[in-house]
């Protein structure tokens, strides 16, 4: 596949090889009729089979063939079978055939990690694992006498649901006090306009400064508290989620704003790893995600735009739970205006915070949507433990 350089991106009216690799990928899919006048040129209906690829793949929608894109095109053209795979440190596989084995493993019971499409050490440790116990050469590799062997078994469990009661057996052990547990906050640049736009400063200033909010909340109540560079500093998502997995993070946040050319658009949403396409997706981040967005809806009358499945670098690629959390549109008045408010931006900061905490209760205990405060969590840090 011609590759994505320094990222370049390819839209609508573009011509050139790139392109025609493009429309290829996307017919292979069957996202094309195969019928263009020029196979190399960006038309319309490109970029409608672009639209609809990324939908599918849990991408930004943007009929943008950019980095992450093509990497998911290419990605997408990889069968179990097609090639093999095996643990490559630095330079992981990736692909629909490693997200078919590890839900395989999975399946039979064998531990995989998380199931991203990424053949990590967790992976090759699992499928070492199958092969010592069906007696062939462990060398965790999926090689034609491996792939053999694993398509004559049949599953012994299927939905995830090992890796699902694994996730929630460690939030249940790591106990409800946050003292101690290590959280990482990136305020992210509103990446919808370019860095020299006069809203990308005022967003940066309004992300940032509910990103320290909670920080200090955090700091205050025991937690360590990592902010993933400064507010306005553009990390690629792949960076952003290496410092939380350097950091050893228990849970990461990720703040943003959103904007869009319709002004009326607006509202809070919340995004977690997961994946319809592949069947795939995180519990435990899917459940924080959850209790983020209600509480902040609970306290404010921010417009609820729920939660959804993103398959985003940031999400895919932290190794731990971690959540996007949208604040609001720029592009819309009243968002615009809640959020320029220094009283509404604490109410944020407290509503996360709040989440967090709820995140690390047991369901006995676990008190109403929009009612625990900051200050009942300082209090309850302060009491001996029984």
């Amino acid at each position: 596949m011609v590759p994505a350089i320094d990222g370049t991106a390819f839209r609508r009216g573009d011509i050139g090889p790139a392109v025609a690799e493009i429309r290829s990928l996307l017919d292979r899919l069957g996202l094309l009729n195969g019928s263009a006048p020029r196979q190399d040129s960006f038309d319309a209906s490109l970029e409608l089979a672009v639209r609809a690829f990324q939908q599918q793949r849990g991408l930004t929608v943007d009929g943008i063939v950019g980095p992450s894109t093509y990497r998911r095109l290419d990605e997408a053209r990889w069968q179990l079978g097609d090639r093999v795979l095996n643990h490559r440190p630095g330079a992981l596989l990736a692909g629909d055939d490693v997200f078919a084995l590890q839900q395989r493993l999975l399946d039979l019971g064998f531990k995989v990690g998380r199931v991203d499409g990424y053949f990590g050490a967790e992976t090759e440790a699992g499928l070492r694992e199958l092969q010592r116990n069906l007696g062939l050469p462990v060398d965790g590799t999926c090689g034609p006498a491996t792939l053999k062997a694993l398509n004559r078994l049949q599953p012994r469990v299927s939905g995830g649901a090992p890796n699902t009661l694994r996730a929630e057996e460690r939030i249940r052990t790591a106990g409800p006090r946050l003292a101690g547990k290590i959280v990482v906050v990136d305020p992210m640049p509103l990446l919808a306009v370019p860095p020299e736009h006069e809203a990308r400063a005022r967003a940066d200033a309004i992300v940032g400064d509910v990103a320290r909010r909670v920080e200090g909340r955090l700091v205050a109540i025991g937690v360590q508290a990592y902010l993933a560079g400064r507010p306005g500093e553009a990390y690629d998502d792949a960076s952003r989620a290496a410092f939380a997995n350097r950091a050893d993070a228990d849970l990461t946040l990720s703040l943003t704003l959103d904007a869009s050319t319709n002004p009326d658009a607006a509202g809070v949403a919340s995004y977690f790893f997961g994946s319809d396409t592949h069947g795939t997706r995180s519990s435990v981040g899917e459940r924080f995600a959850g209790l983020v967005q209600r509480e902040i809806v609970a306290r404010t009358d921010s417009a609820d735009l729920r939660t959804h499945a993103k398959t985003w670098d940031f999400l895919r690629l932290t190794r731990m739970p971690a959540v996007r959390l949208d604040l609001g549109y720029l592009t819309n008045l009243a968002d615009a205006t809640r959020l320029s408010r220094p009283a509404f931006r604490d109410t944020l900061a407290e509503a996360i915070v709040v989440a967090i905490q709820r995140f690390y209760l047991a369901p006995e205990v676990d008190p109403n949507t929009g009612v625990l405060q900051f200050a009942e969590l300082r209090e309850a840090v302060r009491q001996p433990r029984a």
